[in-house]
């Protein structure tokens, strides 16, 4: 009697995962279509090593712990790697068998490689992934009454250590990377200012993110789980909440998002209706200028009638798609005011911390206090100032009188290296003749010792004395001649 029981609810159990996205969730092909696309190790050609990979492990793992634990690694590290490139983050017994067979045989110790991953925390049943989440898949339908029969049955039924070949593990480092990728893909997405997005716009958007839809609702449990995700039902239709960036946890789903989300559907409704009416105008125009052109007028007038009778209905839904971008753009504003509104409290209550210990009367003096300070630090510039200047007065003389007998001194020990200047004017020329005699006559005296000038340095200076003489000796005869000329 308690094996039926255990039976029917693990049947029951099943049903409502089939029934995740109201319709079968898609099995996984990773057998069939990574079979060709794997890259096994350089290890799969050689044969000795390939039969001890193959080879079931020990029932006692300390008989050669070297021997195990490299068998281990080995299995673990592919199935990751095979993960990881197909885009997956689930894989079965029965798909891992597919894509190792080799020469007709397959590894016989991918049972306790299985047990061995989900001891160590790696992987995890999919049954118990989804139970450990507070509103997961199972809840989407049916509510969180089956989660816990779910995975008490499995744990009773399969036992702690049994894999079958159909079961599903999820692989725990696999998923985490698969939501924060969705989780960027859709707050860089057009649509990250939309609340809520139904499930089937999600999986067009992550189609390139998701290879599948068991992927994405395992990237949807785990970012249930880090609460970044909220899923809820509406009228039949599932629908996801992201939260905004800079939030630590998204919000629940309440009357708002729901009104702006059926905003957002009559939107785009009405945009594709408005572009359906457009074309069937333009085919009616085009249809009655064919009709024109055959002759058949009548016609042409019924379709032309039609045109406007598509076009009135056009200008319709135009008006009332105005009216929903209207409230919309009204909602999107108020929201904006909101966060307006949120700063402004925000800053008073800053402010009147800020000001919560001081008082106007208590400014004033501070203020009188800081004038009589600055007027009494001037006070005592002024009189520090005065009492250098009379100090230096006494000295003034004293040291114009120490000066002057510098000078005076100074002048008497400088021995004279200059020639004295001549006291008596130059004559001035009366004849040619005497020219070199007055300019000699008018010339200083020629120093002695002071000088290092020789006997023929001088001579040399004459003689260019003598030749400027001569010069103008010529110079005044003839001038008397050319006045003469000049006069005649």
């Amino acid at each position: 009697m308690t094996l039926l029981l255990f039976c029917l609810l693990a049947s029951y159990a099943f049903h409502t995962i089939s029934v995740f996205c109201s319709t079968e969730m898609v099995p996984s092909n990773l057998g069939e279509e990574m079979s060709t696309e794997v890259t096994l190790p350089p290890e799969w050609e050689d044969d000795e090593r390939m039969n001890f990979l193959f080879s079931d492990f020990k029932e006692n793992r300390d008989v050669n712990t070297k021997d195990w634990d490299s068998k281990l690694d080995f299995w673990t590290s592919l199935i990751l790697k095979i993960c990881r490139s197909r885009g997956t983050v689930c894989f079965n017994l029965q798909e891992l068998n597919k894509i190792f067979q080799r020469k007709g045989f397959v590894p016989l110790g991918l049972g306790t490689v299985i047990r061995c991953m989900a001891r160590c925390g790696k992987i995890q049943r999919e049954s118990e992934f989804a139970a450990n989440v507070d509103c997961g898949w199972v809840s989407w339908g049916f509510g969180l009454l089956l989660v816990k029969p779910l995975k008490w049955t499995f744990s009773t039924l399969l036992g702690s250590s049994g894999v079958t070949l159909e079961e599903s593990f999820v692989v725990i480092e696999l998923v985490k990377e698969k939501a924060a990728e969705l989780l960027g893909v859709y707050w860089s997405s057009p649509v990250a200012n939309c609340s809520l997005l139904s499930f089937q716009e999600l999986q067009t958007l992550s189609s390139h993110v998701c290879i599948d839809e068991s992927t994405l609702c395992m990237a949807l449990l785990q970012l249930q789980r880090e609460k970044q995700v909220t899923v809820s039902l509406h009228e039949g239709e599932k629908i996801v909440k992201f939260s905004q960036p800079g939030q630590d946890r998204v919000s629940s789903v309440n009357d708002v998002d729901l009104g702006i989300y059926q905003l957002q559907r009559s939107e785009r409704l009405l945009e594709v209706r408005v572009e359906a009416l457009g074309l069937e105008a333009e085919k009616c125009k085009e249809e009655a200028r064919v009709l024109l052109r055959e002759g058949k007028k009548s016609q042409a007038l019924r379709y032309l009638r039609s045109r406007k009778r598509v076009e009135r209905k056009a200008d319709g839904l135009n008006a009332q798609l105005e009216n929903v971008k209207g409230i919309l753009d009204r909602i999107a504003n108020s929201e904006t005011d909101k966060l307006v509104i949120q700063a402004y409290q925000a800053g008073v209550s800053a402010l009147r911390l800020s000001l919560k210990d001081g008082t106007v009367e208590g400014a004033e003096s501070l203020v009188d206090q800081i004038q009589e300070l600055c007027d009494t630090q001037d006070e005592m510039n002024q009189t520090l100032a005065g009492g250098a200047l009379n100090s230096t007065d006494a000295d003034t003389d004293e040291l114009e009188d120490e000066l002057r007998s510098l000078l005076e001194n100074s002048t008497l020990d400088r021995p004279s290296t200059l020639p004295e200047v001549p006291s008596h004017p130059l004559s001035p020329v009366r004849e040619s003749g005497s020219l070199c005699d007055d300019l000699l006559c008018a010339l200083p005296l020629v120093p002695q010792s002071l000088f290092n000038i020789t006997d023929e340095e001088l001579d040399k200076e004459l003689s260019r004395l003598t030749l400027a003489d001569t010069c103008l000796q010529q110079k005044d005869c003839t001038e008397p001649v050319k006045r003469a000329e000049s006069a005649q």
